[in-house]
């Protein structure tokens, strides 16, 4: 048995962490010392990593606990594991789509911004809803 300091080291994960993932029942609550330290077992700092190495990989909470289940589970089918694995995929592939059409947003914004000392600004008008001035040669004119 290992202080929660330890386990963190161990599977880092911090120790304010560990404390959430218990206080949500993601993990066993620790055993406590006679003092009222929290204790982890092998086993709880190995679940700890996979639970790491899983939110390093973009899981959602829930999608973890559904992996941890399977992972408890010694008679599960591989299939189920591949098709969460597959659901997360194409969630993140999607994701990637979003952030590539705000980016683009973004850097039309920016390339219609003038940058200089003036207040008129196409992104502050985009951010609020303003269609962005045509940008021309010149400078653009003054607004007051």
């Amino acid at each position: 048995m290992i202080t929660i300091g330890d386990a963190a080291e161990r599977s880092g994960v911090s120790a304010k962490r560990i404390r959430h993932y218990e206080s949500i029942g993601l993990i066993d609550a620790a055993d406590r010392s006679k003092a009222g330290y929290r204790l982890y077992d092998a086993r709880q700092v190995e679940e700890l990593g996979f639970i790491r190495r899983a939110r390093d990989l973009g899981f959602s909470i829930e999608q973890i606990e559904d992996l941890l289940a399977l992972w408890r589970d010694r008679e599960r089918s591989s299939a189920d594991v591949k098709r969460l694995a597959l659901k997360h995929v194409a969630d993140l592939e999607a994701r990637i789509v979003e952030l590539q059409a705000m980016a683009g947003a973004l850097k039309h914004l920016a390339a219609t911004c003038q940058g200089d000392d003036r207040p008129d600004c196409p992104i502050i008008q985009g951010l609020a809803g303003a269609p962005a001035a045509p940008r021309t040669g010149g400078k653009a004119p003054r607004t007051r």
